[in-house]
């Protein structure tokens, strides 16, 4: 790999900071909310036990922020880089949250926008594993460009295995968006 999965990528609005193990407490205060894993195939990460297994995970994949309001440093959530494939030049993106108070602003959008404009100038095609029935994500990624793959397995870090649907979108295609 000739390039950082865990920079500090930002805009006007939001920065992604490199996720540290003393992010647990104050991320996890946006993550306990039921709420916020209606929809995500493992409903439960509200809980902390659950939680610190996600967490555990996302340090592990050494590509895992927390998403923050640039101005106020308040923290919004959690995404990651993942899985890159030297072979077939791609990459994840995913194990995106934000608290429900982040919900319906285009947060997700800008976020995405930003990763997919850095990561872009590295590999070729991008993925993404959506829950099933993620309903709210499934529009998101359409709504980016990306296009459905059909369903596939995805082992959690962790977690039980659950059904997503796998999402791509080629550099080509998102440059012409």
């Amino acid at each position: 790999m000739k390039f950082s999965i865990q920079p500090v990528l930002e805009n006007e609005q939001y920065q992604l900071i490199p996720l540290q193990q003393g992010d647990f407490e104050s991320l996890y205060q946006v993550a306990s909310d039921p709420e916020v894993w209606r929809q995500h195939p493992n409903k439960d990460r509200y809980r902390k036990e659950v939680f610190s297994t996600f967490f555990e995970g996302a340090m592990k994949s050494g590509g895992a922020f927390k998403t923050t309001e640039k101005y106020s440093g308040e923290i919004l959530g959690s995404t990651r880089f993942y899985d890159y494939d030297e072979e077939n030049n791609s990459i994840f993106i995913g194990y995106t949250f934000y608290g429900t108070k982040s919900w319906g602003k285009g947060i997700n959008p800008q976020v995405k926008k930003i990763m997919l404009q850095y990561i872009f100038q590295f590999v070729d095609t991008v993925y993404f594993h959506v829950g099933k029935d993620n309903m709210r994500s499934r529009t998101a990624m359409e709504r980016l460009g990306a296009e459905n793959g059909g369903e596939q397995e995805v082992a959690y870090f962790g977690e039980p295995t659950r059904i997503n649907i796998l999402y791509q979108i080629k550099k080509e295609k998102y440059e012409k968006i």
